[in-house]
């Protein structure tokens, strides 16, 4: 039988409760928290067999389409579609764009939904129950998966299990839904039974999750119509309209659809699954030692018990201490009690209050050509490290505000100057004056690294007039 499920994965989230590892531009999902995979590409992972599903469609924004696109190449994925939301309009827009992609291409898709974020252990579990999705969304049901409490949780919002679908195992009609519950609450709701928490993923027809937002919410429709129809194709990318995607609700499938509908279906299963939102949930799922710490990085424990310490940069030592949670980056650390780490969303905005780069960007930046790293700054000068990847270059650009010198670390650096074109081999340099048309290329088989050092009044990212550029970019 030929695969019908379109896998639809959203990712668009900030993760801003996993600061200061997770920021705007490189957010938790496009990280390895667990394994060597990001969690997108375990997502995706998850979905490869082709006997089930179709290539992906992946939905996420603007700043992330490089990074997204590296980590599928570096999987051997092409997905069916990179589509590039202008603005965030939560999951239900993001869910009506996917349907219409999937229906384009068979009228008897389904679309499994899913976040990019969370974390299945029991990945045999999971697809026995997209499986019984499948099933019930044959019968015209708009399913979601419950998953099996294990214990009471005021993060999950819950489901009330009603009538049992005929049929298909672990399938019931949705008689509530429940919103994230006092602790009190969620306690009796776990002794009572019959309550699954709510995992945000999703199975549907395609042509029939559109038929009912015709009914609940035809101005989602609307509005992903026009911006699919007047969609733009972006190198590997698929950009929607701007104006048509920009008209819809900021609003969730639960709420415009889910809560709302007479379809509503659950599958209950006890697949180990998480939405790692918080740095205890991190903790939660790793093996600790002795002492239930949790130590990742280079870090010295004495004396320290139920902890999760990661450090990226330097040696972090602890002494003393027990139920914290320390983590080091490049440039910020965070120190937090275990039980508040719920509350670092409330650090994240107050450092946005401030105007604080931290909440953005990693002292590491990453672009499509590779990526550049912060090493010192001060009056009148930077000091950056330069990544390029094999046969990759950067724009042809040039300065108003600044010179650069670039000093080859290891392997070989093809260097525009004005009309002047130049090789440069390990321990040899360049200069870039300002004004100067300029471009750094990657001729060679190994990743190109550079010293770069800027000089002049202003050093912004900013101050870049491109000519060209193979990535479609204006600016940076």
């Amino acid at each position: 039988m030929t695969a019908r499920i379109h896998p639809v994965i959203l990712s668009g989230g900030s993760g801003t409760r996993l600061w200061p590892l997770s920021r705007a531009a490189y957010p938790k999902q496009l990280l390895p928290l667990i394994g060597e995979d990001s969690m997108l590409q375990a997502t995706v992972r998850r979905v490869s067999d082709p006997a089930r599903f179709t290539r992906p469609i992946m939905i996420c924004n603007d700043e992330h389409r490089f990074i997204i696109a590296e980590q599928m190449r570096a999987m051997a994925v092409e997905p069916a579609a990179i589509v590039l939301e202008p603005v965030g309009r939560n999951t239900a827009p993001a869910a009506a764009v996917g349907a219409l992609l999937a229906v384009a291409r068979d009228p008897d898709a389904l679309i499994l939904v899913l976040p990019s974020d969370h974390r299945i252990a029991d990945v045999d579990v999971f697809l026995d129950a997209v499986d019984k999705a499948a099933a019930a969304a044959d019968r015209e049901l708009l399913v979601t998966f419950g998953i099996t409490p294990t214990h009471p949780e005021t993060g999950y919002g819950y489901i009330k299990r009603g009538a049992k679908v005929d049929g298909i195992a672990d399938c019931h009609a949705v008689e509530q839904f429940i919103e994230k519950p006092y602790l009190a609450r969620a306690v009796k709701l776990v002794a009572a039974g019959g309550f699954d928490w709510n995992s945000g993923m999703f199975l549907f027809r395609a042509d029939r999750l559109l038929a009912e937002l015709d009914q609940l919410a035809p101005e989602i429709v609307a509005a992903c119509r026009l911006a699919v129809n007047d969609a733009e194709r972006d190198l590997s990318f698929t950009r929607l309209d701007a104006e048509g995607f920009a008209s819809n609700p900021n609003i969730s499938i639960d709420y415009a659809v889910m809560e709302k509908t007479e379809a509503a279906a659950v599958v209950s299963a006890e697949m180990g699954w998480s939405d790692v939102g918080s740095w205890r949930a991190l903790w939660e799922l790793a093996d600790g030692d002795d002492a239930g710490n949790v130590s990742l990085g280079d870090v010295l424990l004495e004396d320290t018990r139920n902890s999760y310490v990661r450090a990226e940069r330097r040696l972090v030592a602890t002494l003393g201490v027990e139920d914290l949670v320390i983590i080091e980056t490049g440039d910020a650390v965070l120190v937090a009690d275990k039980e508040r780490v719920q509350d670092v969303k409330a650090v994240v905005d107050r450092l946005k209050t401030q105007g604080r780069d931290e909440t953005e960007q990693h002292t590491r930046v990453y672009r499509p050509w590779g990526y550049y790293e912060g090493t010192d700054l001060g009056e009148r000068f930077q000091v950056k490290r330069i990544s390029v990847k094999p046969g990759q270059k950067l724009s042809l650009q040039m300065h108003h505000h600044r010179a650069e010198h670039w000093i080859v670390v290891e392997g070989t650096a093809r260097v525009t100057r004005n009309d002047e074109v130049v090789l440069l081999e390990e321990n040899q340099s360049t200069y870039i004056p300002i004004g100067a048309w300029h471009r750094l290329e990657n001729p060679g088989k190994i990743d190109l690294k550079l010293v770069e050092v800027q000089s002049g009044a202003y050093l912004g990212e900013d101050d870049i007039v491109r000519q060209e550029d193979d990535y479609g970019r204006d600016r940076t």
